[in-house]
């Protein structure tokens, strides 16, 4: 057993084989870095002309790599085809809610002619017991598309603001006839302008309106423009209120204010009301304009209504065959 306890390694006769000319030979020949290299350790050889890599946990300016763009993405923009595609959607959308709310109001327009047994007039709403009774038909729901319904509601209010300054007028010249007797020349043309501008402003002016909007008739466009600039010439007249003319203007109101304080300040706030009516009237005026020009309306379709209008007349066609009967029978007389 003592030969195998033996080291045979430890014998001075032992040769290394490590230490043969050859193995010795090709160690010094081999490139730098590898006789470095150890496998059993995590470190990896240093190439040939780098240099070395600092020891762990040796500190210095060391960063980690970040990759930098070299431009900014572009931003997140919607493509110009699904905005048109949604501007057209909304667009019929508001077409098809613009179309069930008119026939919503002419069906409803249906079921009252049915149940009432046809268009009766209503307007002035006046009682049945009276010999006197309504003159217009006048439902602006029923009548009036539904896109215009606003504004001629708006115009209905201005002329019922016009006729309670009338009213207002009445009063304010008769307190002021009251404190000065040399006033009845104002307070009898405040009566006048109440009983004549009230009535003629809804027949010539709102009445109009109302069946230009309900029948898109430039006639009636046009007859509207005529008479409602007249109407405002006669809010700024009013507005003034120059002596002796009937109004509770500003001059007229100062002049009454001279007089009696408590009479002046009537005739200041009724002059606030008609300087109220010549804005307000300005301000309408451009609207309704503006609407005529969304519609077909034009001066040569007015010419067109007016001649059809005018031939589809009875009484005009009486007259004009009776002045061209007596042109034919002069003119057979004078070649007798």
């Amino acid at each position: 057993m003592s030969e195998f306890d033996s080291n045979p390694f430890a014998d001075p006769e032992f040769n290394n084989p490590f230490q043969d000319p050859s193995v010795t030979q090709v160690r010094q020949a081999a490139p730098p870095g590898v006789e470095e290299y150890n496998p059993f350790t995590d470190a990896k050889p240093t190439p040939a002309g780098s240099a070395p890599k600092p020891a762990a946990g040796a500190t210095g300016n060391t960063q980690p790599a970040i990759m930098k763009p070299t431009e900014e993405p572009p931003a997140y923009s919607q493509p110009q085809e699904q905005s048109r595609a949604a501007t057209e959607l909304l667009r019929r959308q508001e077409e098809l809610e613009r179309k069930a709310a008119e026939l919503d109001r002419r069906e409803r327009e249906m079921q009252s002619l049915s149940a009432s047994g046809g268009r009766k007039n209503n307007w002035p709403p006046l009682p049945e017991n009276l010999p006197v009774g309504p003159c217009f038909y006048h439902d602006i729901t029923v009548d009036i598309p539904v896109e215009f319904q606003k504004t001629v509601k708006i115009m209905y209010y201005l002329w019922m603001l016009h006729t309670g300054t009338l009213l207002a007028n009445l009063v304010g010249c008769l307190a002021w006839f009251c404190v000065d007797a040399s006033r009845g020349v104002d307070f009898g043309l405040s009566i006048l302008w109440l009983l004549l501008f009230t009535p003629c402003s809804f027949v010539c002016w709102y009445r109009p309106l109302y069946g230009a909007f309900r029948s898109d008739s430039s006639f009636r466009f046009f007859i509207f423009f005529f008479v409602y600039i007249c109407q405002f010439g006669i809010y700024v007249i009013q507005c003034i209120g120059i002596v002796g003319w009937g109004t509770s203007g500003w001059i007229s109101a100062l002049t009454g204010l001279n007089r009696s304080i408590p009479v002046g300040i009537i005739m200041i706030l009724i002059a606030a009301c008609f300087t109220a009516l010549a804005v307000m009237s300005l301000i309408m005026f451009k609207k309704v304009h503006a609407l005529y020009r969304t519609t077909d309306a034009s001066f040569e379709k007015a010419q067109q209504e007016f001649a059809t209008g005018v031939m589809s007349n009875k009484t005009v066609r009486t007259a004009a065959a009776t002045a061209a009967t007596r042109a034919a029978q002069e003119s057979f007389k004078e070649q007798i």
